[in-house]
C-alpha cells in the first residue's frame, strides 16, 4: 500500500503547499484571465472554501515567485514574472469586537508596509495612511501596487448583531476602502475576497468600476474542487478510501458525491463544485465524517431563522429568490436567506432565465444534516445551540422495536426544555422538533418525512420493520391509526417483506407533550 499524500488541510498558503510538496489543485488559469485586466475584482464564496488560498496563490504570483509555479498551468503561457509591491490585508484569524479591533489590524498591516516603502505623514488615520503608502511604493518601485484584502467582510459578520458597533466598522471601512478608486491610477490589480457581498458598503457603493466574479460561469470553479479536478488530482485517495470502507471505487464517488458536493456558482448548474475543506479531511481520516459543518455556525444567523418563522421544510424543497437576494446582503435585515446562500447553506439549484430568478436548496447531506443538528435544540427555546439531543438513542428504540420507549424519549425532551410564553409559536416549534427528529433519523437509515395530502407523516425502514407514523394535534391517537387505515398507506410496503407497525400519536398544546398514541 502505498503512503499517504500530503494533503494540506487548514493551509492557506500557497508557498508552504508548494515547499512542502502537498497536494495542490491547480487553479493558476484562473490568475492569468484575471490579470489580464487591471479592473478590481470581488469574490463572495463561503467559509473554508479555498478563498484565502487562492489569494495566497495571486500573491506569490505578483510577487514574480517562478520558482513555486514550476509545472502549474500558468508556468506555460507568463514569461514576465515582475515583483509588483503587494499590500495584503488579512482579516482572517481574529475576533473583531469593537471598531478598534479593526482599526488596530489595519494599522499592523500598513506599519509593516511603511517600513519597506517609508511613511510620509503624521497622521494616525488609516485611510490617509494607506493613500500616502499607495503612492510612495509606486513612487520607490514605478511599479503600480497590488491590493489583496481576504475576508473583508469578517468584522462586519461578526457585529451584525450589534447594531451600533457595525456602523462604527462600517464607517471606517469606508473610509479605507474609497483610496481603492481614488488611487486607480497607482494600482495594478485589486482582488477582494469576503463571504457576503453587504450593500452600502464603500467598496460596492462607491467602486463603481468593480467586477463581481462570484456568479460567473468563467470562474465559478476558481475555489473549490470540480469532479473532474476531484478523479484527475485524488486518485489514490479514493481507491484507498473505497478499500477501507468496504466500497467500489465507482460507490466511493458516489458517496463523496452525495455528502459534499453539489455547490453551484452560476447560473449554469452543470458543473458541481466539492467543499474542498470537507473531501480533505474525509480522505485523510477516510470517512465519511461531517466537518465543514463543525467548524461553527453564527449563532445569528439561526436565531434569525427561528424569530422570523423561517419554514424549515423549505430547505430541501427550494427556495425561490429572484437575483439580486444572491448578489447583495443588506445589513440589520431581518431575511435569513441570502446570508444563508452567501454562508454556504443553501446552494443554487435552478435558474429561469424568463423571470431572472434561482432556486436555492441544502447543497448536500453533510450541510442538511448539520444544519438540522443546530436547529433541533432551538426549537424548543434552549438559549443556545450547545444543547446535543443524540439522535442514535431514537433509532436504537425503534430497532428493538421500543415504540413506547421511542415516544417516551420525545415527551422527556419536551418537559425538560426551557418554558416558551407564546403559545402559538410553541407549538409551531414543537410541530418542527418533531419533524427534525426523523429528518435527522434519515442520516442513519432510510426515513421520510411526508407533508402532502394522502401520505402519512413519518415513515422509518429499520432492518426487520417497517414504521409509519401519523401525528394529530389536539385529536385523538386513535384518529390518527384511524387515518393510516382509511388512506391504506401500508399499501406502498406490501410487498416488502418486513413487519409494518403503524403508530398514531396525538400532541397536546396544553400539556405541551405527546399524551397518547396507539401502536398496531
Amino acid at each position: 500500500m502505498n503512503k499517504p499524500r500530503y494533503l494540506p488541510i487548514g493551509i492557506q498558503t500557497f508557498e508552504k503547499i508548494r515547499v512542502d510538496n502537498a497536494v495542490y489543485v491547480d487553479k493558476t488559469q484562473f490568475i492569468e484571465e484575471l490579470s489580464h485586466y487591471k479592473c478590481p475584482y470581488f469574490l463572495s464564496r463561503p467559509r473554508r472554501f479555498g478563498k484565502s488560498l487562492f489569494l495566497s496563490t495571486l500573491r506569490s504570483y505578483f510577487e514574480g515567485r517562478k520558482d513555486l509555479f514550476e509545472g502549474l498551468a500558468i508556468s506555460k503561457t507568463e514569461t514576465e514574472w515582475k515583483e509588483y509591491p503587494v499590500f495584503y490585508f488579512d482579516f482572517t484569524g481574529k475576533n473583531y469586537e469593537t471598531v478598534d479591533d479593526v482599526i488596530l489590524k489595519i494599522g499592523d498591516t500598513l506599519e509593516k508596509l511603511e517600513n519597506i516603502y517609508g511613511k510620509n505623514t503624521e497622521s494616525d488615520d488609516i485611510a490617509i495612511r494607506f493613500k500616502n503608502l499607495i503612492e510612495a511604493a509606486y513612487e520607490k518601485t514605478g511599479l503600480q501596487v497590488v491590493v489583496l484584502v481576504d475576508e473583508y467582510d469578517k468584522p462586519l459578520l461578526q457585529n451584525v448583531d450589534n447594531i451600533e458597533e457595525e456602523d462604527k466598522i462600517r464607517s471606517v471601512l469606508k473610509g479605507f476602502y474609497g483610496n481603492l478608486k481614488g488611487e486607480d491610477q497607482y494600482l495594478r490589480f485589486v482582488f477582494i475576497t469576503g463571504v457576503t457581498r453587504f450593500d452600502k458598503v464603500s467598496i460596492f457603493s462607491d467602486l463603481n468600476n468593480l467586477r463581481d466574479i462570484s456568479l460567473s460561469k468563467e470562474f465559478s470553479a476558481i475555489c473549490g474542487i470540480s469532479q473532474e479536478e476531484l478523479e484527475q488530482n485524488f486518485v489514490p485517495e479514493i481507491e484507498l478510501m473505497a478499500e477501507k470502507n468496504g466500497y467500489t471505487k465507482e460507490e466511493c464517488l458516489a458517496e463523496l458525491k452525495k455528502n459534499y458536493d453539489g455547490y453551484h456558482f452560476s447560473k449554469e448548474i452543470q458543473n458541481d463544485i466539492y467543499n474542498p475543506f470537507s473531501l480533505l479531511n474525509a480522505f485523510a481520516d477516510m470517512n465519511f465524517g461531517s466537518y465543514w459543518f463543525s467548524t461553527g455556525t453564527p449563532t445569528f444567523l439561526t436565531k434569525m431563522m427561528l424569530d422570523m418563522s423561517f419554514d424549515y421544510k423549505t430547505l430541501e424543497e427550494g427556495i425561490d429568490v429572484d437575483s439580486r437576494s444572491l448578489e447583495e446582503y443588506r445589513l440589520n435585515s431581518t431575511e435569513p436567506v441570502p446570508l444563508l446562500y452567501q454562508t454556504g447553506y443553501l446552494t443554487i439549484k435552478n435558474y429561469e432565465k424568463d423571470f431572472d430568478s434561482y432556486t436555492i436548496g441544502v447543497p448536500n447531506e453533510e450541510v442538511k444534516f448539520g444544519m438540522y443538528k443546530r436547529l433541533l435544540p432551538l426549537y424548543l427555546g434552549y438559549p443556545t445551540d450547545d444543547k446535543k439531543i443524540e439522535i442514535v438513542s431514537f433509532l436504537k428504540e425503534l430497532r428493538a422495536g421500543k415504540v413506547n420507549e421511542f415516544m417516551e424519549r420525545i415527551n422527556n425532551i419536551f418537559a425538560a426544555a426551557p418554558k416558551q410564553t407564546n403559545q402559538k409559536q410553541y407549538e409551531l416549534n414543537c410541530q418542527a422538533f418533531v419533524w427534525l427528529i426523523f429528518k435527522l433519523m434519515g442520516e442513519f437509515v432510510l426515513c421520510e418525512v411526508q407533508n402532502g395530502k394522502g401520505r402519512s407523516d413519518a415513515v422509518v425502514w429499520q432492518k426487520d420493520a417497517i414504521y409509519i407514523f401519523e401525528f394529530k394535534m389536539d385529536g385523538s391517537a386513535k384518529e390518527a391509526l384511524e387515518q393510516i387505515n382509511s388512506q391504506n398507506y401500508p399499501i406502498a410496503y406490501k410487498n416488502d417483506g418486513r413487519k409494518i407497525v403503524k403508530v398514531g400519536v396525538n400532541y397536546s398544546s396544553e400539556q405541551k407533550q405527546l399524551t397518547e398514541w396507539v401502536i398496531e
